[in-house]
């Protein structure tokens, strides 16, 4: 197993700066995709996809408590279309990002 993975602090930045692609976060880590698979099976008991899926919509939530509109949170995940964003989102929160509580708190976050 890569030592180099087990140094590494800024995981969620460094998925936002591969655009949750898991290529593009093995490329930034220099390891390959499967030494990257291995090391979050081993630590995070997940796949590197399914761990980026996630980081993506908890700052998608971010981005809309903070004031963003759909569209321009659609556009800062790298969605291609809003569509495909409010798809994405409801299959995690478990529904549509316009209906996001108004205060962080409630009754939101996927358990």
């Amino acid at each position: 197993m890569s030592h180099k993975l087990n140094q590494i602090q800024n995981w969620p930045e460094l998925a936002l700066q591969a655009k949750w692609s898991v290529t593009a976060l093995a490329k930034k880590c220099r390891v390959s995709r499967e030494t990257l698979r291995e090391h979050f099976l081993r630590q995070r008991k997940t796949h590197p996809r399914a761990w980026l899926a996630e980081q993506r919509q908890q700052y998608a939530a971010e981005l809309l408590f903070a004031g963003g509109s759909i569209k321009e949170t659609s556009a800062s995940l790298n969605y291609k279309k809003p569509t495909n964003f409010n798809r994405a989102f409801k299959a995690f929160w478990g529904f549509c990002p316009s209906k996001l509580p108004e205060k962080k708190g409630e009754s939101w976050q996927n358990d």
